[in-house]
């Protein structure tokens, strides 16, 4: 079993940076491809990035391309989202996940973390 533990998020302007971390903890990190999803107010959840277990491979939905960074630390069994140039559209809870599987990279991933709030105001 595997625990995910989100944080970083709160409440900031449009234009500025937010970074989140998702602490994982019970199993080996280096076994699981990670990844960052979001669900806004009456929309359904959706795929923000995606990074390999080795960082070779990143994936990223149009909508943050250029914007957002994924990162793994697997020294200290942490990844990381870059948040840069935030919209108010990018307001929503953000989820980290993780699988072992290749079903990541087709966005399928098995375990989840509780969310952080994002909050970009105008």
């Amino acid at each position: 079993q595997v625990q995910l533990v989100e944080s970083g998020g709160g409440l900031v302007q449009a234009g500025g940076s937010l970074r989140l971390s998702c602490a994982v903890s019970g199993r080996t990190f280096r076994s699981y491809a990670m990844g960052w999803f979001r669900q806004a107010p009456g929309k359904e959840r959706e795929f923000v990035a995606g990074i390999s277990w080795s960082g070779g491979r990143r994936y990223y939905a149009d909508s943050v391309k250029g914007r957002f960074t994924i990162s793994r630390d697997n020294a200290k069994n942490t990844v990381y989202l870059q948040m840069n140039s935030l919209k108010p559209e990018d307001t929503a809870v953000y989820f980290c996940a993780a699988e072992t599987s290749d079903r990541w990279a087709l966005g399928d991933f098995g375990s989840w973390g509780q969310g952080t709030q994002v909050t970009v105001s105008s």
